[in-house]
């Protein structure tokens, strides 16, 4: 942890006024193209899961937006024709760099920790083709409102796949993940996610982020010895997320960490607007600072009025102390 960040200098705010407009896509491509971040590919659709978990496998750069789409600048969709939106999701097993060279044996949703962001808009139906490319059994359990036959608690045999058909709803940010037992190492291994459900009406625009908060077990103890947002531990404590001083921030985060039952979100300098889960359109609190449960979630928003750096990171002081410190500068 550097307190502030060894990237930025006392003239930290130039750095990021210099490539203004570009969003953050820019400075995530500067990270891939210096080298710093080195990580495993993503499988291709043709590509079998590695044989053995501890193999690190084949090696590349690749931008942080690649490993976990979490933090991609996210549009509300359009309408999806017919009302209905598909999406496969591949179970795999894939060896990650998760913290400085650290290898983690991952068990995955499309080959990334958190897997795949899945966002629709509310009363469009959600075809999930999942397929268990791994050699033991997984499934794929949303949270939110659905037919129970789909409800995701079935195990699928390996080499085997299944269909999930829900209707997008209520409105929010939900998480899914494995619900087969052991429930909590799949999860700790990082079989979790998060869908977003828009609106009908839409949300006002915003910079959107979503922030996923997990742990890594790395001696397989039943305990955490990394804590991380979006999959990588440290990693917003070296490359801040930007914003334009003025606009509208809209945070979505999710506490998907095992074996601690209570986590936060705490930003300094700045209060916000908390909608737990996102299913109301008038806040239920405005504070610094939202405790959540394991699998709880809250939308946030807030605006930056002033140029400079604002650090968030768990209450929980040994988490931020174990990866999960991070920064938002506003230019």
């Amino acid at each position: 942890m550097v307190h502030p960040p060894a990237a930025l200098g006392r003239d930290y705010l130039k750095a990021f006024e210099r490539e203004a407009g570009a969003g953050s896509l820019a400075a995530l491509k500067n990270v891939e193209d210096s080298g710093l971040l080195n990580v495993s590919l993503p499988a291709k659709k043709d590509q079998k899961p590695p044989t053995g978990a501890n193999s690190p496998g084949k090696k590349g750069r690749i931008s942080y937006t690649a490993l976990s789409n979490a933090e991609a600048g996210m549009l509300p969709p359009l309408r999806a024709p017919g009302g209905v939106r598909e999406f496969t999701v591949e179970a795999m097993e894939r060896p990650l760099n998760v913290a400085h060279g650290t290898i983690f044996p991952a068990w995955t949703f499309n080959g990334t920790v958190p897997g795949p962001v899945i966002r629709a808009t509310e009363g469009e139906t959600l075809k999930i083709n999942f397929r268990n490319l791994t050699s033991g059994a997984h499934s794929l359990h949303f949270h939110g409102t659905h037919d129970p036959h789909f409800d995701g608690w079935e195990p699928i045999p390996a080499g085997k796949s299944t269909e999930y058909i829900l209707n997008a709803g209520p409105a929010g940010v939900h998480p899914y993940h494995c619900h087969t037992a052991p429930i909590s190492m799949h999860i700790a291994k990082g079989m979790f996610g998060a869908l977003i459900v828009d609106p009908a009406a839409g949300r006002p625009p915003a910079r959107e982020v979503t922030l996923i908060l997990h742990g890594y077990d790395l001696g397989n103890r039943g305990r955490n010895d990394l804590f991380c947002w979006n999959g990588i531990a440290g990693y917003y404590d070296r490359y801040p997320i930007r914003v334009k001083v003025g606009e509208l921030v809209r945070l979505y985060v999710v506490n998907m960490v095992e074996y601690d039952p209570i986590a936060s979100f705490h930003l300094h300098a700045r209060t916000f607007d908390v909608y737990r889960t996102g299913t109301r359109m008038t806040p239920d609190e405005h504070t610094d600072v939202v405790t959540l449960g394991q699998t709880e979630r809250a939308v946030l928003e807030m605006r930056f009025t002033r140029k400079g750096r604002y650090m968030f990171h768990p209450h929980q002081s040994y988490m931020a102390e174990k990866g999960a410190m991070g920064w938002i500068v506003a230019i």
